[in-house]
């Protein structure tokens, strides 16, 4: 193993992403994570590098390819088919230690939530958990400030030399935004919420001119003393907001009839072409509504073709959620109310009364 010192910051380059499979299968999270990727990599004018763990996983790599990574590692073995924490922070941690990459991206799902903290522990570095925006370049770190933030960029001085990268998340329960950095320690790591990184366009020519390093990592089963014994998948509606393209949320506006305004809300959604029912947080704090359904920093960031919010008045960690849909249509009793601010199409009034209105002139159409 080669000598591994993680303040020794100039002996670190390249961007590393964490790529994880489950049975076999490349997660969505993968592809936009590459895609971000690939964006910090050429600010920083440096290699990104995919890095994949399982068993007979070597034909998914060529895919990561196409969404930009110059190069895959796949390390094989039947010891991590399927996911256990020892295992993996073992391999990932041996091939940070050998490679040394500067940044590495893992995707903030049940197992990079459970893998990112492990290995920034064992690498002695720091981790930014579930973050929602990425910068290395101090000019599109600016520009994203001026764009989102009350900031006021003109009279700050910056460090514009700063190469660190700059990890943007929800703080103090969506309530404000905090950017930190990792100055004294490599490789600078970040977990990133599902949903929130717009995925790159498939690209041929780039799947097939990524590189291909197939490695045998080393286990020791005595360092091994978890085992996975049986997979039992929980039978349980899925509710997919990230991947909707038409996303239809409810508010506090709806919750003197919960039950009505869901249905309202599934038959709007259903009438527009098929879609699911979101909610904002103060329904899913009053248990109204399931957490799996919650979208804005806190919850799930999505950008649906179509996104409607019913009696949501339009925090800013709603906003911050949904804001970069194609289109927003709002209904608010409010006409004040910040939805608006981002609305392609607003309208005033009780939900109750101009959903079903709605309902009846798209079916009309």
């Amino acid at each position: 193993m080669a000598e591994f010192n993680s303040s020794m910051i100039e002996d670190f380059s390249d961007i590393w992403v964490f790529c994880e499979q489950r049975d076999g299968k490349l997660m969505p999270t993968d592809f936009e994570l590459i895609s971000e990727g690939r964006k910090l990599a050429d600010q920083r004018g440096s290699k990104l590098i995919g890095l994949l763990l399982g068993d007979n996983v070597t034909e998914l790599a060529k895919e990561l390819g196409g969404y930009g990574a110059d190069k895959v590692i796949v390390c094989e073995d039947p010891a991590l088919a399927v996911y256990t924490n020892e295992a993996y922070t073992n391999v990932v941690c041996d091939m940070v230690m050998e490679r040394k990459p500067e940044v590495l991206l893992i995707g903030a799902s049940n197992i990079g939530r459970d893998l990112g903290p492990r290995c920034a522990a064992r690498l002695h570095t720091g981790l930014t958990a579930d973050c929602t925006h990425l910068d290395i370049d101090m000019n599109t770190y600016v520009d994203f400030l001026d764009k989102n933030s009350n900031v006021d960029v003109a009279s700050t001085t910056f460090k514009m030399e700063d190469v660190n990268m700059k990890m943007t998340r929800p703080a103090f329960g969506g309530h404000l935004m905090a950017t930190i950095i990792c100055p004294r320690f490599r490789p600078c790591m970040a977990t990133v919420r599902p949903g929130v990184l717009k995925k790159a366009d498939f690209d041929q020519a780039k799947a097939d001119a990524c590189e291909i390093e197939v490695v045998k990592p080393e286990i020791n089963a005595a360092d091994i003393h978890e085992k996975v014994l049986e997979v039992v998948k929980e039978a349980k509606e899925a509710v997919d907001l990230i991947g909707a393209d038409v996303v239809v949320s409810i508010g506090n506006g709806a919750s003197k009839d919960v039950e009505t305004a869901k249905k309202l809300a599934q038959d709007l959604a259903d009438a527009l072409g098929g879609g699911v029912v979101g909610a904002s947080r103060a329904l899913v704090d009053a248990g109204l509504m399931d957490a799996d359904r919650q979208v804005g920093q806190t919850g799930k960031t999505v950008h649906p073709k179509v996104y409607v919010a019913l009696g949501i008045s339009g925090a800013i960690q709603h906003k911050a959620g949904m804001d970069h849909s194609e289109l927003i249509i709002a209904v608010n009793k409010n006409e004040n109310e910040p939805i608006f601010e981002v609305a392609d199409y607003g309208l005033v009034g009780d939900l109750f009364k101009i959903v079903p209105e709605m309902i009846e002139a798209i079916k009309a159409q």
